[in-house]
């Protein structure tokens, strides 16, 4: 699907920092077809990724001295990222990176919500966000995995303005608490309660999805790409899923959609 524009309040850019982005661009381009464009040393060598011509995704280099591990982010599209950060501190979040303008691409800031997951803002100028979505290669899904779900669910709803739904679990591998975030008829993101199952060192996170024409393939390419399937293709209501991590340790999913009915 080709976007134009984004709704404010919903997810419209991810990228990836990674602690080898040469080797990340080798892998996500040989897995998603991806055409990488690196920028200078203005840009902090921050690569835009392509498919077919539309752009996708970016993919940077962890800054010096960093000391979190390679980690794919995920952008709120904001009308003004400084509004935006006063109602994130007045809900109980954190501001990791006050609002700053990012040359004449856009304005961002990168947050912490109150269980601990971290989110970006984005105020677009020459940068909208991603203008393909849903397509194989293309992001299609956004997740946020805490250990508290309603505090997550009610924190998000309130900076961004969105409504939640808690979602019927049933039909998938496992009951779980999960709510969906919705800004009127679009489906921003989903909120899921972390079971017993996550080891007790996995911290509240963000989790990217991007579409695949095929999980089962995708996620043979990807160990022979040297990338890791932490969790192999299972089936759900939407679509076919598995959990995975590149060569350089970012984790995200890949998911086969449904056919459109």
């Amino acid at each position: 699907m080709n976007i134009d524009k984004h709704v404010p309040g919903s997810i419209i850019w991810v990228d990836l920092m990674s602690s080898d982005a040469e080797k990340a661009r080798a892998f996500y381009s040989g897995l998603f077809g991806w055409n990488i464009a690196v920028g200078g040393p203005e840009s902090g060598h921050y690569g835009i990724a392509s498919l077919d011509g539309k752009m996708a995704a970016g993919v940077g280099p962890l800054p010096p001295g960093a000391q979190f591990p390679s980690a794919w982010s995920v952008y709120f599209a904001s009308d003004n990222v400084d509004t935006t950060v006063a109602k994130v501190t007045e809900q109980g979040g954190k501001v990791m990176v006050p609002p700053m303008d990012v040359m004449e691409e856009g304005r961002m800031a990168v947050c912490i919500d109150p269980t601990g997951a971290t989110f970006g803002v984005w105020q677009g100028k020459n940068h909208t966000g991603a203008k393909v979505i849903d397509e194989p290669g293309a992001m299609t899904w956004f997740e946020c995995a805490t250990r508290d779900a309603a505090k997550a669910r009610d924190f998000y709803c309130k900076v961004f303005a969105l409504e939640p739904k808690k979602l019927d679990t049933s039909g998938g591998p496992g009951p779980v608490e999960y709510y969906t975030l919705h800004k009127g008829p679009k489906t921003v993101a989903g909120v899921m309660q972390m079971t017993q199952a996550f080891p007790a060192e996995i911290p509240p996170h963000w989790m990217a999805y991007f579409a695949v024409a095929d999980a089962d393939a995708a996620a043979k390419k990807i160990t022979s790409l040297g990338g890791t399937v932490i969790q192999p293709p299972f089936d759900t209501p939407y679509g076919r899923i598995s959990v995975v991590k590149d060569p350089t340790g970012a984790v995200f999913s890949i998911v086969k959609l449904p056919a459109k009915s």
